[in-house]
């Protein structure tokens, strides 16, 4: 059985964590299927606008498969877990989570590798790394504050508590809550609302915000004047079609 599915619609990839017997935990084999799955997108940017990550089943993810953490089971690399979410976040398409249920921990750390997080009511994200004796290795450090703050990343992190797909919204983790039943409807829509736009616009618009950000403001300026891809080859049908309007 896959642990990861992957299935295209309209210019849109939607990648299923496939383990919901398990919720989902994450074994060493569905992070080398995910990685596959990530790599062979990144080179499909012309069939390939917009990704969605999700999950099957009532859960993203609970997280790290303890039983495989037990067990010994191992990556084909030391960091190669931390390696895929890496790749996952530099992917040139655009890329949205869809989380309902657990998004624990690992899960979390993966879901951050994501442009966007749509959350649906059900939706429950936790840092347990402290629960166990663990310390992150997969980005969370680095991640989660550069998307709630600091000082909301580390007591999301010291305390371990649970934050709502409704709180997710509040400190800016998340893009949206949507009723569960909702969820998929809703990614879908958002990622069409991508897609219909220029994909080289949007490749250009996630690299140059993803690359200048660890920048200053004129040297961020001063990157966007000088790494911009330009404007898209169908520009000029674009304004045409828009004009006859």
């Amino acid at each position: 059985m896959a642990l990861v599915l992957r299935g295209d619609r309209d210019g849109i990839a939607v990648l299923t964590l496939n383990r919901p017997e398990q919720l989902n935990a994450m074994n060493p084999q569905l992070f080398v299927e995910l990685r596959a799955h990530v790599d062979a997108i990144a080179a499909d940017t012309y069939r390939i606008g917009c990704v969605i990550l999700t999950g099957a089943g009532k859960s993203f993810s609970a997280g790290n498969d303890l039983r495989a953490i037990a067990a010994r089971e191992r990556a084909p690399s030391p960091h190669f877990q931390a390696d895929t979410i890496s790749a996952l976040e530099a992917l040139p398409q655009p890329t949205i989570c869809a989380v309902r249920g657990h998004c624990y921990t690992g899960a979390m750390e993966l879901m951050l590798g994501c442009d966007f997080l749509i959350a649906s009511d059900t939706a429950r994200f936790c840092d347990t790394h402290g629960k166990f004796g663990m310390v992150p290795l997969w980005g969370m450090t680095q991640r989660l504050p550069r998307r709630v703050g600091l000082i909301k990343a580390k007591e999301i992190s010291l305390t371990g508590r649970i934050i709502s797909g409704q709180e997710a919204v509040s400190i800016g983790l998340a893009n949206a809550c949507v009723p569960d039943a909702d969820l998929y409807s809703y990614a879908l829509n958002f990622a069409r609302s991508i897609v219909m736009n220029s994909w080289h616009s949007g490749r250009g618009n996630k690299m140059l915000y993803q690359q200048s950000q660890e920048l200053g403001l004129a040297e961020g300026l001063a990157f966007e004047r000088n790494n911009s891809p330009g404007v898209a080859p169908d520009m000029a049908e674009r304004i045409a079609n828009f004009s006859r309007k």
